[in-house]
């Protein structure tokens, strides 16, 4: 990555591994500000300790938390605009997946308040200080362009029939249906949001896996593009927001967001779904 002549502060979630660190390094080098948010504390420290190198330091930023329960996020979104009263860029790279379903502390199925409930909350909640920043930009790198039929209105959080492939294809078009409510929100004052599936990465992938999905898993790392690729379009997505409000690609291919995959009114829905779910969590 080269620089772009002005020190951003960038909050990436998932920043302790993988595509999320790789991204948070090359941030450093270039030198703009890093802030990553992670469940592990010596993960955070090890990320810090590679930081601490000449010309980097005051530049890098550790936040611990598990981004899976509703009050980590509202306390790191809290402490986030605190600290960073201009945010240039938020990065949801955070994903976990689950073979067995399992619920949080809180009472709510993982997948769904991982990688889809923190994403909402952080992007709405950061959207103060997003909107000071002269280009101001969410890359969410989830996996837009399934059909809506992915997603299950009736019971998101698969208490019938769940399945951990079918919770994280759920989780990547509420993502999608995230981008547009929020373009809804925010594209008239600024805001760039894109979404991004980079493909199959070559790097750890956190999660709890029975047996036939971990052979799978290892079987699709073996042809994976190395992170150097993935991260290629989400840098180009930091330093060159493009014009539309709402973008989406995979692997480079630019999506149409105004076909029936990222439905308005389905996005809508959605929204009035969960800010009536959030009601008194």
């Amino acid at each position: 990555m080269t620089g772009t002549g002005r020190a951003r502060t960038v909050v990436v979630t998932g920043g302790t591994d993988g595509i999320g660190r790789a991204l948070a390094e090359g941030l450093l080098e270039r030198g703009d500000r890093a802030v990553v948010v992670g469940r592990s504390a010596h993960k955070g420290r090890l990320f810090l300790e590679r930081a601490a190198r000449p010309g980097a330091g005051g530049r890098a930023f550790f936040v611990q938390a598990d981004l899976g329960l509703l009050a980590e996020n509202r306390r790191v979104t809290a402490g986030l605009l605190r600290d960073f009263p201009v945010i240039d860029a938020l990065v949801l790279c955070a994903r976990h997946y689950r073979s067995d379903r399992a619920e949080t502390a809180e009472g709510i199925e993982e997948t769904f308040a991982h990688f889809y409930l923190s994403r909402h909350l952080l992007g709405h909640g950061l959207a103060p200080a997003l909107l000071r920043a002269e280009r101001p930009v969410v890359v969410n790198v989830a996996g837009p362009g399934a059909g809506l039929d992915l997603v299950h209105w009736d019971d998101m959080e698969f208490r019938h029939g769940y399945h951990g492939g079918a919770a994280l294809g759920q989780g990547g078009k509420l993502n999608d249906l995230l981008g547009v409510s929020s373009t809804e929100r925010y594209g008239g004052a600024g805001l760039r949001y894109v979404l991004i599936h980079p493909g199959a990465t070559r790097t750890s992938i956190s999660g709890q896996y029975d047996e036939p999905t971990l052979r799978h898993i290892e079987e699709m790392q073996r042809t994976a593009k190395p992170i150097t690729e993935a991260l290629a379009p989400i840098v180009a997505a930091l330093d060159s927001p493009p014009p539309r409000p709402l973008s989406a690609f995979v692997e480079g291919r630019e999506l149409d967001v105004h076909s029936a995959d990222f439905d308005r009114a389905a996005a809508r829905r959605l929204h009035e779904h969960t800010e009536e779910f959030l009601k008194g969590r």
